[in-house]
């Protein structure tokens, strides 16, 4: 009898010791299952997190305002005005508004890059050089006229001068547009301190040298006949033609220098890529908008937009080196 008692009390106690393991093992399951879940949300949560740090960055990246800025060729009066549908197309594709600017000189208009209160430059070869130099401004774009990437400086004289060659010159009163202007001064001055051997041609090649503000202006100088000479874009009397119906019998062309690269479309440094490439898409465009292009002919001249590299400028920063610190944007 004891014995069968015995093996009772031993039985009930594994049943006992069994069932306490098996509430502990579902226990611990739970308590795993838990961590689990825990580890999940925490998993959750932290790429919820990094999702809205990258969304904040983006718009971070993002400017509120974009302000191109133009350095009139022609009448200043008026190129507001004209560029202010471009500037409306341009914040139509970019969702972000865009104001075009008028700057008094290209010195001015890289400053302002610099400092980043422009963002996108109209700026020829010479201050590109510079902007590009100094800011590490980046060329996107660049202007195509008459099927060329390219274009060449020329000296307008009054039809009837006895000037017939770039030595003639010597002695005479030369009109510009702005000592940063690659056409207007960079190219006709390196050429003439090659050709004459002068380190600066204003004082020890022209009797006087005297800044205009604008192409345009450079040649109305000479057809006055308030200087003998002007240097300018090929050609600028073409613009003049309207106001001035016998500007291309009144002056005539003297010489050419060699071949320039187009002005560019150039944005600072603080853009973030995606926004660059979104504005050169965008100006890309405009190829097919017979409307902005001709914004663009009627500002610059300008018959289409191609890309454009850093590389092609090379040409302009050894010309650049003629000059040393001579011509700096503090000018």
């Amino acid at each position: 009898m004891k014995k069968l008692v015995l093996l009772f009390v031993a039985l009930l106690t594994m049943f006992v010791i069994t069932a306490c393991g098996s509430s502990d093992d579902t226990n611990g399951s739970d308590s795993e299952n838990e961590e689990t879940e825990n580890t999940s949300e925490e998993t959750e949560d932290t790429d919820e997190a990094d999702a809205s740090e990258g969304e904040a960055s983006e718009e971070t990246d993002m400017p509120e305002e974009i302000i191109m800025g133009f350095v009139p060729s022609q009448d200043s009066e008026t190129i507001a005005d004209t560029v202010a549908p471009l500037a409306d197309q341009l914040s139509e594709e970019l969702g972000i508004p865009v104001e075009g600017k008028v700057m008094t000189n290209y010195t001015a208009l890289v400053e302002a890059m610099g400092t980043n209160e422009v963002q996108i430059g109209f700026i020829p070869a010479f201050a590109y050089v510079l902007a590009n130099d100094k800011h590490n401004v980046e060329v996107i774009l660049k202007s195509e006229r008459y099927g060329s990437g390219t274009y060449k400086a020329q000296y307008i004289v009054s039809a009837d001068s006895d000037y017939e060659e770039l030595a003639d010159l010597e002695g005479a009163v030369w009109a510009y547009g702005d000592p940063t202007s690659t056409s207007g001064y960079l190219f006709p001055a390196a050429q003439i301190m090659d050709e004459f051997e002068v380190e600066n041609p204003e004082t020890e090649f022209f009797s006087e040298a005297f800044q205009t503000g604008g192409h345009d202006n450079s040649a109305i100088e000479v057809y006055e006949g308030r200087a003998d000479v002007a240097t300018t874009f090929d050609d600028v009397r073409g613009e003049l033609e309207e106001e001035y119906p016998d500007i291309m019998d009144k002056t005539k062309i003297l010489g050419y220098t060699d071949e320039i690269p187009n002005d560019t479309i150039s944005v600072t440094e603080e853009l973030s890529d995606e926004l660059v490439q979104t504005i050169k898409d965008a100006f890309l465009s405009f190829n097919d908008d017979e409307e902005m292009i001709q914004i663009m002919n009627d500002v610059y001249s300008w018959d289409a937009i191609i890309e454009a590299e850093d590389s092609e400028y090379d040409v302009v920063r050894s010309t650049y080196n003629k000059f040393g610190d001579s011509i700096s944007l503090d000018e």
